[in-house]
């Protein structure tokens, strides 16, 4: 708990590095948005990396004992470069452990489906409600 209205989405509850516990927080910027599109029409995952930035700024202040990653990704698939390294390593000691080489593939396609639902997810809240029997078909989305 903290009292500086800060709330990270995870921390993992072994020390992770160095006897630090590692602190995430993820976010999932537009790659479309306005405000954006200078940038990730030039170079993806622009704004991403960008977003990593920011709350990397936004957990500064949170102390030796954690080792804080920002976790910034796109809605058209694009990682930001502390996304991509965190996966990377986690992605290594599955590997190690399950003595599998896929398993760092298995976890970057998850999370890769789990933006795709997300977006599906946006999309189909826009529609109106049509009261027809398209209702059971979106459903499975």
């Amino acid at each position: 708990m903290r009292d500086d209205g800060k709330r990270p989405d995870g921390m993992s509850l072994v020390p992770w590095k160095r006897g630090r516990l590692l602190v995430w927080d993820a976010t999932c910027v537009d790659t479309l948005a306005p405000s954006h599109l200078p940038s990730t029409s030039t170079e993806a995952g622009a704004a991403a990396g960008r977003a990593e930035t920011m709350k990397g700024r936004k957990y500064a202040s949170l102390g030796e004992g954690y080792m804080f990653v920002p976790f910034g990704v796109e809605t058209l698939g694009p990682w930001g470069p502390e996304a991509r390294r965190l996966v990377k390593e986690i992605g290594s000691r599955l590997k190690e452990v399950t003595r599998d080489p896929r398993a760092g593939s298995y976890l970057a396609q998850r999370i890769s489906i789990a933006i795709q639902r997300g977006n599906a997810a946006s999309v189909l809240g826009t529609l109106p409600d049509s009261g027809s029997d398209l209702a059971s078909i979106f459903f499975l989305v």
